[in-house]
């Protein structure tokens, strides 16, 4: 048993509050449990109890020993000053209060209701399950359900623009700039993502400002600086990428990365590295200020119309360089555009928004509603429990459910579990 559980406990009084008695028997009224403090401090505050006759207004402190009161060195605290009551699982030491007076203490073990202990108990005695409440999650009520995946889909969203929010410290809240790399990022998916968000980084966005109007020179920045170009190519196309990549490299001083960084390896050809490079090529000079039209799109529809790109000819033709193949256009799929929406546009317009305080949050709930769910191992499994999910909406908020609550127990903070275990 944990402090969480007590804290819940004292939070829904999930024990007998008749005849309760302090170590000292005196007798203790709760008129008011207090406010939960999830900051430093006392657990509760501004509570409002009665010790036999005597009105007491302040907080309270929880334990699972009263001797954790010196563990954790509120004795030297001043912010512990005003607390009126010290609520734990065992009594083994005694606190006293500024006038030398011992802090009353509730034990709360003699008075927990049996059938939290044992919710508690079934969620947390085995490590065998996938999630705690497997067994139980689909018989939870459709409204605490749908609440709680409203939040947790917020919650994702607030945590991916944090993290997004640093990077765009880093570029000196430069938008264009930041979306270009986090774009770049999500065209590399999984495999490749780390060596599409390398290429990004190295070399200045300044510079495919300055190129984007000429298709070209803007694929000869990118192949180039990709390492794509290294090789002696025989068709046109390529040796003239490779002049133009020779003149920005020499004029910039530019720096290659590896193009080894990048797998094919078990890599369907429509995901191959060079395709998905061609294709931010055709998205980058097809579009001036990207970010600034993405920030005024309200529709899926406009999403799809503004991924309506067209690779460059020689592209149509060919998976890698050195080897021709079918025609075939090289479209940006839906379900590509959705992965983009998912991972970087929609974070980061909701950071956008954030940072000038006006977020629109039916918009984005709107958009994702209209996404078709993502398949993963994650959202095979709640299918599997009982949990249907119909859009992306859904399996974003499952996937916080299950990455940041379920993983780490925290039951006790999560709506589903707090709904069980009452």
């Amino acid at each position: 048993m944990n402090e969480d559980f007590l804290h819940y406990v004292w939070k829904y009084q999930l024990f007998s509050i008749h005849d309760l008695k302090t170590t000292t028997k005196e007798s203790l009224n709760i008129l008011k449990a207090g406010n939960h403090n999830h900051n430093s401090g006392p657990d509760f505050l501004n509570a409002q109890i009665k010790i036999e006759n005597q009105l007491w207004i302040g907080n309270v402190e929880i334990h699972l020993k009263s001797s954790d009161w010196y563990a954790h060195h509120h004795e030297i605290d001043k912010n512990y000053d005003a607390v009126i009551l010290h609520v734990v699982l065992e009594d083994d030491a005694t606190v006293f209060m500024k006038n030398n007076i011992p802090l009353p203490v509730l034990v709360l073990k003699d008075f927990v209701f049996k059938s939290a202990l044992d919710n508690y108990r079934n969620l947390f005695s085995t490590n065998q399950r996938w999630i705690p409440c497997e067994t139980e999650i689909s018989s939870v009520d459709d409204f605490t359900l749908e609440n709680w995946k409203e939040r947790l889909f917020f919650e994702r969203l607030e945590r991916k623009s944090i993290e997004m929010n640093q990077v765009l410290v880093d570029n000196q809240n430069d938008y264009e700039a930041v979306l270009f790399k986090l774009l770049a990022k999500n065209f590399g998916l999984k495999v490749n993502g780390d060596a599409f968000f390398s290429l990004a980084t190295s070399f200045d966005f300044s510079m495919l400002r300055k190129v984007r109007f000429n298709e070209n020179q803007l694929a000869a920045l990118l192949f180039g600086q990709a390492g794509f170009l290294e090789e002696v190519l025989e068709d046109a196309y390529s040796q003239q990428l490779k002049t133009e990549y020779n003149y920005l490299e020499h004029k910039y001083n530019l720096k290659s990365i590896s193009k080894n960084q990048f797998s094919f390896f078990r890599m369907r050809p429509p995901n191959f590295p060079t395709i998905r490079i061609a294709q931010l090529i055709a998205l980058y000079h097809l579009h001036q200020n990207l970010f600034s039209k993405m920030m005024q799109i309200e529709t899926l529809k406009e999403f799809y119309d503004l991924f309506e790109i067209d690779v460059h000819p020689f592209w149509k033709t060919h998976y890698t360089f050195d080897k021709t193949s079918k025609l075939t256009p090289k479209k940006l799929s839906k379900s590509f555009v959705d992965l983009l929406l998912i991972n970087t546009i929609i974070p980061l317009k909701f950071l956008y928004q954030k940072n000038k305080g006006e977020v629109n949050e039916v918009a984005f709930l709107e958009i994702l509603q209209k996404i078709k769910s993502e398949k993963n191992s994650i959202i095979s499994k709640f299918d599997e429990i009982g949990v249907k999910v119909k859009n992306a909406y859904e399996t974003q908020a499952l996937i916080e459910l299950k990455n940041n609550y379920c993983n780490k127990k925290r039951c006790l903070q999560c709506a589903v579990g707090v709904k069980l275990l009452r």
